[in-house]
């Protein structure tokens, strides 16, 4: 899909990934208008105080839980890319309510948008936490996945169609590992829940690269799954300080040893490609032709963090530190 000239819609624009992917847009494409939808007003004069002078872009004050809102203000859009999310896990376990309401309420409502202005491609960003999901955190994200994928039987007979792409953790964001043991280098202690954890590891600019980038891919319906390292807690915190103290504090509520992106099941309606793996509805009833791009999985694939043949090493890690700033 061609962005130049086209009316972007970005839900969470104010967000890390929200501004940095407006930044990748302007500086790397020429859409006619990117339309910034948020709740918070003060992030959003910070960013139009950030781009003055910049006429493509487009202030909407707004939440995912107002349906009219969202109609209102994706009339003309030829792309949404829906980021809005609760994404803290404590927050969430404690305001389960509220996460619904976000998260799953408010993916129905940009469904439903998409579809009244019949928005040809919308993308929702997805986590690997929603895969077999143990906190509510992961579990409203899922259920945002199947509300996205099922949206293409809803507007079969339209221009629309939808997809998730679905990632690891974000090097250097807000809350992760490497911020807080960076923090904690300097103490000489830095605390571990458990060295036998591992995750899946991605940069802001490489998920911001992959979404865009699977757009002329899009049939409907998918869930793009990216291929990208892991690493062991362990060697995380021998890269950040190798020298301290570790303090095993045991794994908290809500927490998995390794986290999964593609489980055994999900192989079974899944093809491979270079750079990801798309895992295609089982009933894809909006299409003429079966999903021909890539390779089937094998059946029984797992593709986890703890048996990712992509492992970071410590080394590779530290040499990603000097320019490794957090994630605003």
């Amino acid at each position: 899909m061609d962005l130049n000239g086209k009316t972007i819609f970005i839900t969470g624009g104010t967000g890390s990934f929200g501004k940095a992917c407006i930044e990748a847009l302007l500086q790397e494409h020429d859409p006619r208008v990117i339309r910034v939808f948020s709740r918070d007003e003060l992030k959003q004069s910070e960013l139009q105080a950030r781009y003055a002078g910049e006429k493509r872009l487009r202030f909407f004050l707004g939440d995912v839980r107002d349906r009219n809102r969202i109609i209102g203000a994706t009339r003309g859009v030829d792309l949404i890319v829906h980021a809005a999310a609760l994404k803290q896990v404590p927050a969430c376990e404690y305001n389960p309510f509220e996460a619904a309401q976000t998260n799953i309420v408010g993916a129905e409502n940009v469904v439903a948008a998409a579809i009244a202005n019949e928005v040809p491609r919308t993308l929702l960003l997805s986590t690997d936490k929603a895969v077999n999901p143990v906190n509510l955190y992961g579990a409203t994200k899922l259920c945002a996945e199947k509300i996205v994928t099922q949206a293409n039987a809803l507007a079969a007979d339209s221009l629309a169609r939808f997809a998730t792409v679905r990632y690891g953790n974000v090097v250097g964001s807000r809350g992760s590992v490497i911020p807080i043991f960076m923090a904690q280098a300097d103490s000489g202690r830095i605390t571990i829940t458990d060295e036998r954890m591992s995750r899946f590891w991605i940069t802001l600019p490489q998920a911001i690269d992959f979404v865009l980038s699977r757009l002329p891919l899009m049939e409907g319906g998918e869930v793009f799954v990216p291929k990208i390292p892991s690493m062991r807690v362990r060697e995380i915190a021998e890269a950040i300080a190798p020298d301290a103290e570790r303090i095993v504090t045991g794994i908290r509520p809500g927490e998995k040893l390794s986290e999964v992106l593609l489980t055994e099941d999900e192989s079974r309606h899944a093809n491979e490609l270079e750079d990801c793996y798309v895992i295609h509805p089982e009933f894809p009833l909006w299409r003429r032709d079966p999903y021909a791009q890539g390779v089937p999985v094998r059946d029984g694939f797992r593709y986890s963090s703890d048996t990712n043949p992509d492992q970071l090493t410590a080394e590779e890690l530290r040499a990603m530190l000097p320019s490794l700033q957090p994630v605003p």
